[in-house]
């Protein structure tokens, strides 16, 4: 069996580490697993339009596939969870 490698984005991936514990994304053989992935830059602020809060979020994704050494076109499944109030244009 594979052991589990465990990937931190860099930037604010050494806070979430260091603060948090946490590790964004782990492999294990080829299967890579990403999580709490957020619209924060690497200071962790969160832009004001939610447009570029999305934007910012799929960077970060971006990002942490490529530290794990995969892309865009290695996903077959993506779970998104909002939390408060969006707009309705976005809930269609």
């Amino acid at each position: 069996m594979n052991k589990p490698k465990f990937f931190v984005t860099p930037g604010y991936g050494e806070y979430m580490l260091n603060n948090l514990h946490y590790s964004q994304a782990v492999k294990i053989g080829d299967h890579v697993e990403i999580s709490g992935q957020g619209g924060w830059d690497d200071n962790l602020q969160i832009p004001e339009s939610l447009a570029d809060e999305i934007a910012q979020a799929f960077r970060n994704i971006e990002r942490t596939l490529a530290t794990a050494g995969a892309g865009w076109e290695h996903v077959v499944h993506v779970n998104s969870y909002h939390v408060g109030g969006l707009p309705q244009k976005l809930m269609r």
